[in-house]
């Protein structure tokens, strides 16, 4: 969660300065963070990309001679590693995840009856297998027959071998050892046919499959978009619908959470690999995802340009027929609201408060929302709950102008919000750099106009605990650099806030005329 806009300039030099100290909290802290490597490294100048290498190759040999220091304990929700940009090292992953563009590059082309695997980028491998592709859900393997020597071509490197074998856990995280210990790991074996634990095909499919986990940090709605959904959105759109999903920890829920939006990426049922013990075979089989940047497509790794926008379009074909369908449900039941009240509910922008329950919430929430109607606008207070489904959330974020949140993983939804519309995230202490990467650049890249309000320390229930002397209040980027342990501790299980309403007005006046000015464009060119 580190990386920035692939195609806009570095931060200014101050936060960039910060990247040194930051090594030195991944040598003393059991913290993780996502990173990834950004095609902006090739705009730096050469006395920065030198320094940066550096960094970057202290920071390997460190996790080649100290793992130790590296684990990460895999039930936290997500990671924070404050000002730390490893994305910024190197240019392997953008390298990696154009090979479609540049032939030259690893598994850009490949042989029938050939196997090749690309582990150039920093968040995830992804193997590639063409030919007489067979499962073995027994053996957690994945055979490819042929008749010939068979072929394996691993980045670019390949030889005559028979019995190849590779291993994969297809997850967009590999670099966090402890959590990818917990996904399930596969041997891609190439064989010729008359070996004798050639498979026979009990299922033949005449589209490819791409094996994907979900495991790890799902059950969590930030790392199901942004390490499951978007990698598998980036990886199969090619495909065209035409491609199998093949899922390793198959989970009955996510199936029924996710079902809308995967039905427009696969025309095919999923395969629980575990549990169906059928011989499957494939033409073809991608083993792992791809994956940008955070909560977002990259358009200039995509062939014709495919952005986030167009993902956010999918999204709306997806969750269509079911809004259809809840508001049919309404109807039947007289819930519809009477035409004097749509009226005028019409005449004012919307806006929508994610409200949280437990830490980091809004203290005085009833204050905000009268303050929100005052100044114009028609309010609804959202609280979604683990079990509330997708597209009813879908529906009130879409049909919103302004979505206000504190910092937490649900700001995930601002994929939910029309591009144009404003999104205003209230960011507790300790939080600022986790706040920006995480969604407030997304935020930006999906068009979303976003307002970051950082809150004073005495908005802060940490106020009334610690002195204003205190590090805690006066310097919360100390507490981060000890870890994220400490920074949950801190500031994330134990924080509320209590919003100064004069302050956090400007604000909401500044959402509500950039509303109203795009509404009224809209009412001109209809």
């Amino acid at each position: 969660m580190v990386q920035h806009h692939s195609h806009q300039q570095l931060r200014k030099r101050e936060e960039e300065e910060e990247l040194s100290s930051s090594y030195s909290i991944l040598m003393e802290c059991d913290v993780c963070s996502p990173c990834s490597f950004s095609s902006s490294t090739y705009k730096k100048s050469m006395p920065s990309l030198l320094r940066l290498f550096f960094l970057f190759s202290f920071f390997y040999c460190s996790l080649c001679l100290f793992p130790r220091l590296f684990n990460c304990s895999f039930i936290t929700p997500f990671f924070y590693l404050y000002g730390t940009q490893v994305g910024k090292v190197t240019g392997l992953s953008v390298l990696a995840e154009t090979k479609e563009r540049n032939p030259s590059l690893p598994c850009s082309s490949m042989l029938n009856g050939s196997i090749c695997c690309d582990r150039t980028a920093f968040r995830s491998d992804i193997c590639h297998m063409k030919g007489d592709v067979r499962t073995s859900s027994a053996t957690f393997s994945i055979f490819l027959h042929s008749s010939n020597n068979i072929e394996k071509d691993n980045a670019n490197t390949s030889s005559s071998k028979e019995d190849v074998v590779e291993r994969i856990r297809p997850y967009t995280r590999k670099w966090e050892t402890n959590i990818m210990e917990t996904i399930d790991e596969l041997g891609l074996i190439a064989q010729s046919a008359n070996s004798d634990i050639a498979n026979t095909c009990q299922v033949q499919h005449s589209v490819p499959a791409i094996f994907f986990s979900t495991g790890g940090y799902t059950g969590n709605v930030y790392h199901e978009f942004n390490d499951g959904i978007l990698p598998l959105y980036i990886t199969s759109r090619r495909y065209n619908r035409r491609v199998v999903f093949v899922v390793l920890e198959y989970h009955n829920w996510w199936i029924t959470k996710y079902g809308d939006i995967v039905s427009r990426l696969s025309d095919y049922p999923p395969i629980d690999f575990t549990r169906d013990q059928a011989v499957h075979c494939f033409p073809e089989a991608v083993v792992g995802l791809q994956i940008h940047d955070e909560l977002t497509v990259t358009s200039s790794l995509m062939a014709n340009d495919v952005s986030i926008q167009d993902f956010r379009n999918l999204l709306d074909e997806a969750y269509e027929p079911r809004i259809l369908g809840l508001i049919k449900e309404e109807e039947s039941q007289t819930m519809a609201p009477s035409i004097q009240h749509l009226e005028k509910i019409l005449d004012k922008p919307k806006l929508v408060i994610l409200s949280r329950n437990g830490s980091r919430a809004i203290l005085n929430e009833g204050e905000v929302v009268e303050l929100a109607e005052e100044i114009g606008f028609h309010v609804q207070v959202l609280r979604p709950t683990r079990t509330t489904e997708l597209a009813k959330i879908y529906r009130e974020l879409n049909s919103s102008d302004v979505m206000i949140g504190v910092h937490g993983a649900a700001m995930t939804h601002l994929l939910f919000m029309r591009p144009e519309s404003v999104f205003i995230q209230v960011v507790v202490l300790g939080t600022k750099w986790a706040a920006q990467t995480y969604y407030g650049e997304p935020a930006m890249k999906l068009g979303l106009l976003y307002i970051g309000y950082e809150i004073l320390p005495r908005e802060s229930s940490l106020y009334g605990e610690y002195n204003m002397n205190n590090p805690e209040l006066r310097d919360p980027k100390s507490i981060t650099k000890k870890g994220w342990q400490e920074t949950k501790r801190v500031y994330l299980d134990r924080q509320n806030v209590r919003l100064d309403l004069q302050r956090f007005s400007k604000h909401l006046i500044r959402a509500y005329e950039y509303s109203m000015s795009k509404r009224k464009l809209s009412w001109q060119h209809q």
